[in-house]
């Protein structure tokens, strides 16, 4: 019986060990994606940048206040490079605004954009003759996959008033 108890105890031991596992591991692959950025703060274009998916595109809002209209360039996953998509419309929320305002930007294919595709979506509203700060949403639907994104501009204008 004694020579059993010190096995029992180193047992037990190996048991606890095994069951409490290490506090030094990784996060798994998944969340460690998930709360890294692999891409600028601004897009190609220097607009401000949104999520679509796990990072599958970078949605760049761009705004041409003089001709009060909006531009969303599709990048690609490393907001590096366009991603034209096969969708005709894409849907601006302009949510610095009560009640928010919504804006559908039509395509506007760039000359290398695949036939049928398109990495640029345009659009005007009074709304954006305003030299602010934007936030809002882009949304589109891909197929059957639906897409959603929120941005926070930054821009260097001037706002004081003249």
């Amino acid at each position: 019986m004694r020579r059993m108890f010190p096995a029992a105890l180193t047992m037990l031991a190996l048991t606890l060990l095994i069951s409490t596992g290490c506090t030094n591991r990784k996060a798994p692959a998944k969340i460690a994606k998930a709360t890294v950025h692999d891409h600028p703060e601004t897009g190609p274009h220097g607009g401000a940048l949104a999520e679509w998916g796990e990072e599958e595109f970078h949605p760049e809002f761009k705004v041409d206040h003089a001709k009060k209209e909006a531009t969303v360039y599709i990048n690609d996953d490393k907001a590096a490079k366009p991603a034209p998509i096969e969708v005709e419309v894409v849907e601006l929320i302009l949510t610095h605004v009560k009640p928010p305002i919504t804006i559908v930007l039509k395509a506007d294919p760039e000359a290398t954009d695949p036939k049928g595709k398109s990495s640029r979506f345009r659009g005007t509203h009074d709304e954006l003759a305003k030299e602010i700060e934007f936030k809002g949403e882009i949304n589109a639907k891909i197929g059957t996959k639906p897409y959603t994104g929120t941005f926070v501009e930054k821009d260097d204008h001037d706002h004081k008033k003249k």
